[in-house]
């Protein structure tokens, strides 16, 4: 398998990639491991989020919302 390990922004191991093609032939092998999928989205769901997201943006300039710290966003992936 030829998994790769991610690390933080300390050199600490944080996370570990799969190649997709060792991806599937798992998920063939343990059914279990599809529930950690996340479904995909459909296009008028992304469609929602980014119209959500321009207006949250609008308000923020305005001064009507708090912007988050960028870290902050960042962790949150």
């Amino acid at each position: 398998m030829s998994l790769q390990i991610i690390q933080n922004e300390n050199g600490k191991p944080a996370g570990v990639f799969i190649p997709i093609k060792e991806w599937k032939q798992m998920k063939a092998m343990y059914e279990n491991l599809k529930i950690w999928e996340e479904p995909e989205q459909t296009e008028e769901e992304i469609l929602n989020n980014i119209r959500q997201a321009v207006e949250e943006m609008k308000l923020i300039k305005a001064g009507k919302l708090k912007g988050r710290p960028a870290r902050e966003l960042l962790d949150e992936l």
